[in-house]
């Protein structure tokens, strides 16, 4: 049930029988969510005497601030009083406005600052200044006066950037999140039409249309107006031409807000020149973006690289640019509807194809950049931008598609991502991408013939031996007619790679041994080198001779080690770890298990998370708990829809999925090992990944309520601990 909104007094609240003055307007329909900004606000309003919103146009800051005045109004023996001042266009009516606002008549020969001063002096009363962007340096002056002068005065001011006062508190006013959004698109078209409701057939358009339109009131309300002659699934189709179809606002909202473009030209207006020329610029940009990419991409000799940061930092004090703090630094975005906005303007100058094709040649660089640091200390760091940029490298490639002479950019650019598709689980969509940039018959240079082994490698991984087999035997005949060594490598160890899921271990052997020593003659060394060495010594280890493979992951170890490398470390740990658990070590095993997962989850590897995770579970029915075990094998059955065919369906990798399931079966029962399967296969892979990583510790809570504990024993049957590695009976006889 939703919470009532309402804000706790001031010690000093005058109480229910004292009558609270002032000019607010009578809601005219119903306030939806923004419970904790509101909260925020009140509480910031004790804290301090001044309060800016924040936020671009349509976002709800006069809405919010109005909402936020009504609930505090006991505060104020004097009252709450609201200017409006999107109507007031010449400074030196700035004052007059506000004595306007207050209902004050004066016929002396006073000034109005005087007036207002005197009013002002000695009451208890908030002011809320709405809107006051236009005339921000006259209204920072007269609010720095006023406070001065009126020691109980405060102020809740609303625009798109703050006073830049001593003591002001500014306020940025997000978008609204999902739940509020959808909330308020429901209630606004119910409004229009009454029997709408959202169903099971209307959510889904519902929640993407919110989505679209970044959760912006304005534009949600506008977008609920058109229901009175369009369905939700329309009115979605029709968002690609967002601000013809927004338009037709309630009559007694402000002028600026009866269109979402007048909403968005109103900031637009107020910006400089060179304020505007960035925004349309800007809106090349998909996604997040860093200030290196905004000088290079938006930089020229009408914006000369050394003043971007300047008009940047203008824009977000305006609120059209949002700053945001990821795992990858500091980025910037725009709203969607706000870099439309700004596309249209630079559409209208005629450059939009230059700023496309810088927007491009920056992200191939990008993508180069973090290829080559993919194998360095820097790794974590790479995966975190390449994740952050995905939706710019995604417009580098379809920008790369649209012209014939290009195309080879684009499978240079889906081919150099081969770490992001694999490496930090994305193999769905590097499939997609490889595939189409390939469906165009172009010369079999290195950029498609790098393509082509990247697309077999995410097949193989994928489980899908058909379609690795085509792309990588295209690659070898070709690579081997055109003399391109490096591809040839690349191909055939991925042949190889193919070799070992399908349970084909001589041959695997073989191509992984030949493509080593093709890597050698080429001085190649980086992840996927070691990549081979690892599956060289899976290929060692399935065959029996764990020591062997052992000894080569110790040796990749050693590389990863020293070169700072986290990923294929990760498929070295497993290896060991199985090594460890044959050995009659299931707790080594499980700390090395623990250190691959932890990476792999790092990376979003789910491959390689999933690989972690299914040996967990042996080692954890080796230890004697199989109820565990079972959850966790229904956490990977889980995990595995996500990657591809489960466990490549290989024999030698199914094995520890066997062995654990015939020790959990035989320690439990069919039905509680089900049970328990079932459970895991609830769990979402960071509930399950941080429970195997925390190896269920004794007070916390099972899956289903129930303290771990000890297992209860079958009826009929006593609980005993299951049979060390090494008798042949509790572990696995070899891979």
């Amino acid at each position: 049930m939703r919470r009532s909104q309402r804000l706790s007094p001031a010690p000093d609240d005058p109480g229910p029988g004292t009558a609270a003055r002032g000019n607010l307007p009578a809601e005219l329909n119903s306030f939806v969510g923004r419970e904790a900004e509101l909260d925020d606000l009140g509480r910031l309003l004790r804290k301090s005497r001044l309060v800016t919103v924040v936020g671009v146009g349509g976002v709800g800051k006069t809405r919010c601030a109005t909402r936020v005045a009504a609930l505090l109004e006991k505060r104020y023996c004097d009252g709450v009083w609201l200017v409006e001042l999107s109507t007031v266009h010449d400074p030196e009516l700035l004052e007059h406005a506000v004595i306007d606002a207050l209902g004050l008549t004066d016929h002396t020969g006073r000034s109005p600052r005087t007036t207002l001063l005197e009013h002002l002096a000695e009451r208890q009363l908030l002011l809320v200044l709405d809107g006051f962007e236009h005339l921000v340096d006259t209204c920072a002056g007269l609010v720095q006066e006023l406070l001065r002068r009126a020691p109980r005065l405060r102020v809740l001011a609303t625009g798109r950037l703050p006073l830049e006062l001593d003591g002001e508190i500014g306020y940025p006013l997000a978008p609204m999140a999902d739940e509020d959004a959808m909330e308020l698109f429901a209630d606004r078209a119910a409004a229009v039409q009454p029997n709408f409701r959202l169903t099971e057939d209307t959510r889904g358009s519902a929640r993407e249309l919110c989505r679209r339109l970044d959760g912006i009131p304005l534009a949600l309300e506008l977008a609920a107006g058109r229901l009175r002659a369009l369905s939700a699934e329309q009115v979605l189709q029709r968002l690609d031409d967002r601000f013809r179809l927004l338009t037709g606002g309630s009559r007694s909202a402000p002028a600026r807000h009866h269109t979402l473009r007048t909403a968005i030209g109103w900031s637009h207006e107020l910006c400089a020149p060179e304020q505007r020329l960035l925004w349309a610029r800007l809106s090349v940009f998909a996604g997040q973006f860093d200030l290196e990419a905004v000088e290079y991409i938006c930089s020229g000799p009408d914006l000369p690289a050394e003043s971007v940061l300047d008009v940047l930092t203008s824009l977000l004090a305006q609120s059209v640019v949002l700053r945001e703090d990821s795992a990858a630094g500091t980025r910037y975005r725009m709203l969607d509807t706000v870099r439309e906005y700004g596309a249209e303007w630079l559409a209208a100058t005629g450059d939009s194809d230059r700023l496309r094709r810088r927007h491009r040649d920056w992200f191939l660089g990008l993508a180069t950049w973090c290829e080559l640091e993919w194998f360095s200390p820097r790794q974590g760091e790479v995966a975190a931008r390449a994740e952050s940029e995905l939706p710019n490298l995604r417009r580098a490639m379809e920008c790369s598609l649209e012209s014939p002479d290009e195309i080879h950019l684009a499978q240079y650019l889906a081919g150099t991502l081969w770490f992001l598709w694999v490496g930090c689980g994305r193999l769905s969509e590097g499939r997609n991408w490889l595939a189409h940039v390939l469906e165009e018959e172009t010369p079999y240079d290195a950029s498609r013939l790098k393509a082509l082994w990247v697309l077999g490698y995410v097949a193989v991984l994928q489980g899908d031996p058909i379609g690795a087999i085509a792309a990588l035997q295209e690659c070898r005949e070709e690579a081997d007619r055109a003399g391109d060594a490096t591809a040839l490598a690349y191909a055939v160890h991925r042949t190889g790679c193919l070799a070992l899921v399908t349970d084909d271990m001589v041959r695997a052997e073989e191509l992984l041994q030949d493509a080593l020593n093709r890597y050698r003659e080429l001085g190649e060394l980086n992840s996927n080198v070691l990549m081979a060495q690892i599956e060289l010594a899976m290929a060692v280890g399935f065959r029996g001779d764990l020591e062997a493979a052992a000894a080569i992951c110790e040796e990749v170890r050693e590389v990863c080690e020293d070169r700072g490398e986290r990923w294929a470390l990760s498929y070295a740990l497993y290896v060991l770890a199985y090594a460890a658990l044959q050995r009659g070590r299931p707790d080594r095993a499980r700390e090395l298990l623990r250190e691959s997962l932890a990476i792999g989850h790092a990376f979003h590897d789910l491959l390689g998370s999933v690989l972690a995770m299914e040996l967990l579970a042996l080692v954890t029915a080796v230890e004697g708990d199989a109820a565990e075990a079972a959850v966790l094998q229904g956490a990977a059955e889980r995990i595995w829809l996500s990657v591809g065919l489960p466990l490549f369906g290989s024999a030698h990798y199914g094995r520890p999925r066997a062995r654990c399931e015939e020790l959990a079966r035989q320690e439990l029962g069919d039905a509680p090992y089900e049970s328990g399967r079932r459970a895991g296969g609830r769990l979402d892979p960071d509930t399950a990944v941080a429970r195997a990583l925390a190896g269920r510790a004794l007070d916390r809570p099972g899956p289903e309520g129930q303290r771990p504990g000890p297992v209860p024993a079958p009826a009929g049957r006593t609980r005993k601990p299951a049979a060390s590695p090494r008798s042949g009976r509790g572990g696995p006889e070899r891979w």
